[in-house]
């Protein structure tokens, strides 16, 4: 009886690799690979779990400290805000690190290539929640469009919505506040990165884009795009977990330790008078104070979790979170290098007028 040939596997589209017989150790193999990453999930939801008993446990028996206590409330706050935001931001990075494979750079550039205006802004912020760019590491990318001959305003829709409506921002969000704030979140910081995109572009300042930028040409794609499995995809998102946790942890939890200062001695009448709705000032003053600083969403969420427990309105919070994450002093600085003052004033400008009007108008119905 004669045996039945081994199937053969054929290469993706494009590939000029011969296709290679399937036997039974290449289906068991990939398989056998994701095992790991299962085990993983597993371990992490049961410690997702155990976050909020196991902070009780240590603030208020371990350590004996009363609930109703300010140190007591800063240390349960803190003891449970760690394990959680670092559990989520580890699930965050590593499935944005799988999907990043399918949303390259140049892909993007293609993908944007070509666009009119309002479909191409809109498209261009759409893009910034799933490409992994922070408003430092998004200027590059803003300057290959240009020299791709992208409209400015659909890169700028593209630069404002990159850093602020950002995968990990809306994750975080929904996980410690509900799909309400992270929609209303998604959908006002869209709004901004297209309106701000469509007001830049009908500016016609295309002349204050710096010359080197302007003469350079679009350089064409240096090959094909690497194909992964499924398995070398999640090795990514391994990596991405691995460089981004890795260097922002501390970060992370500098940002619960002032949430937590904040969750146990400030009181709730000094926020509400300070950042509450009544005082129209607040969101002016809340942008003016993000604006210098510099920080990663992960690090300002356990921020925004305690000035909203103390009493400051939704819009005056989101604005300064927007602030801190949509401009910053390190990224007008690269700006600087590729764009002339007048249009870097009026970016500023224009996305600064957004992130206001988005604060009164939620302090105003909520």
């Amino acid at each position: 009886m004669t045996a039945a040939a081994p199937s053969r596997r054929a290469a993706p589209p494009g590939d000029s690799r011969l296709a290679l017989p399937v036997v039974a150790s290449d289906l068991v193999r990939p398989s056998l690979r994701l095992v790991p990453f299962l085990v993983g999930a597993t371990l992490w939801t049961m410690a997702f779990a155990a976050a909020a008993p196991l902070s009780r446990f240590l603030a208020h028996d371990l350590l004996g400290l009363s609930p109703g206590a300010r140190l007591g409330s800063a240390v349960a706050f803190f003891a449970y805000e760690v394990p959680n935001v670092l559990l989520l931001l580890v699930a965050v990075v590593f499935l944005i690190g799988i999907a990043n494979t399918y949303f390259t750079a140049e892909r993007t550039r293609r993908i944007l290539a070509g666009r009119r205006e309002m479909v191409g802004n809109g498209l261009a912020a759409l893009l910034g929640v799933v490409t992994p760019f922070c408003s430092c590491s998004a200027v590059p990318l803003f300057i290959g469009f240009v020299e791709a001959g992208i409209p400015l305003g659909v890169t700028f829709s593209f630069l404002v919505s990159a850093p602020m409506v950002n995968e990990v921002a809306l994750v975080l969000l929904f996980g410690l506040f509900g799909w309400r704030i992270a929609t209303m979140y998604l959908v006002t910081g869209l709004a901004i990165a297209v309106l701000s995109g469509l007001v830049l572009g009908r500016l016609g300042m295309e002349d204050q884009i710096e010359g080197w930028v302007r003469e350079r040409r679009s350089r064409p794609p240096t090959g094909g795009e690497e194909w992964l499995t499924l398995s070398e995809r999640a090795g990514k998102g391994v990596e991405s977990v691995r460089k981004v946790v890795g260097k922002t942890w501390p970060y992370v939890l500098a940002g619960i330790g002032v949430g937590a200062f904040i969750h146990g001695w400030v009181p709730e009448g000094l926020l509400a008078g300070i950042m509450g709705k009544q005082a129209w000032w607040s969101v002016p003053l809340a942008v003016g104070i993000g604006v210098p600083m510099y920080a990663g969403t992960a690090t300002l969420i356990p921020i925004v979790q305690a000035l909203l427990a103390k009493g400051a309105a939704l819009g005056t919070v989101l604005a300064f979170m927007m602030a801190v994450v949509g401009l910053s002093l390190p990224e007008f600085i690269l700006l600087r290098r590729v764009l002339r003052p007048r249009l870097l004033v009026a970016f500023i400008g224009v996305v600064s007028a957004g992130i206001l009007l988005v604060g009164w108008l939620f302090n105003a119905v909520l």
